[in-house]
């Protein structure tokens, strides 16, 4: 995802660029995460880094340990289970929204945007096809016109992020079934409930996905 824009703020510039590392699993579950770290591998002053360490805590997708120590969240089935929660609630609610919204235009944006997820996984490009997936489904949220929900979502995703890269790495990109396919028949049909069951199932699958990974205990 390009977060590089002249006219944004840097300190804006560089939390963007430490939240898509944590957002796309540059970083895995249970990693320590340095200010002098992350400012010598994206090339940046201590100060902005500080600054988006704080927001990124605030917003769950990094956890402040014992003796000021900064590390990416472990997943565990109790708090996948609580996340899925949320976004079963969330993230169908703003697909229907926008789906009420949308123009042809729009649709066929995120058509194009659904065919570079379908090449990500036929050439096992985990890292592209975590971004256009992300990309697919924030282009229909961000339709939605819902910027509390939006919210929400944003801080969720960023939860599920590394536990996510995680299992494609181990599993690459063979087993990833597409589901975004049904939403876009249901938004050419001009039908938002299909597209919110599209979506249900797509994060209930997802669910399942990281689920099956993780440890039985």
């Amino acid at each position: 995802m390009n977060t590089q824009d002249p006219k944004r703020p840097e300190h804006q510039t560089i939390y963007l660029q430490v939240r898509d590392r944590i957002l796309f699993g540059d970083f895995v579950p249970g990693q320590p995460v340095t200010i002098h770290g992350l400012a010598e591998v994206i090339g940046a002053g201590v100060t902005p880094i500080r600054e988006a360490i704080r927001r990124l805590t605030s917003e769950g997708a990094l956890e402040a340990l014992e003796n000021r120590r900064v590390a990416v969240p472990e997943m565990t089935r109790d708090r996948l289970t609580q996340i899925h929660l949320v976004r079963r609630t969330v993230e169908p609610a703003l697909a229907e929204l926008a789906a009420r919204l949308i123009t042809p235009a729009q649709i066929h944006l995120l058509e194009s945007i659904d065919a570079e997820l379908d090449a990500a996984i036929a050439q096992g490009d985990a890292h592209g096809y975590l971004e256009a997936n992300h990309r697919f489904h924030f282009t229909l949220y961000g339709l939605a016109g819902a910027e509390v929900l939006q919210r929400i979502a944003d801080s969720l995703w960023l939860q599920m992020g590394p536990s996510l890269r995680v299992v494609c790495g181990r599993s690459g990109t063979d087993n990833l079934v597409d589901n975004h396919k049904a939403a876009t028949r249901g938004l050419r049909a001009g039908s938002p409930e299909d597209v919110r069951a599209a979506i249900e199932a797509d994060l209930d699958q997802g669910l399942d996905f990281i689920l099956r990974s993780l440890p039985d205990c």
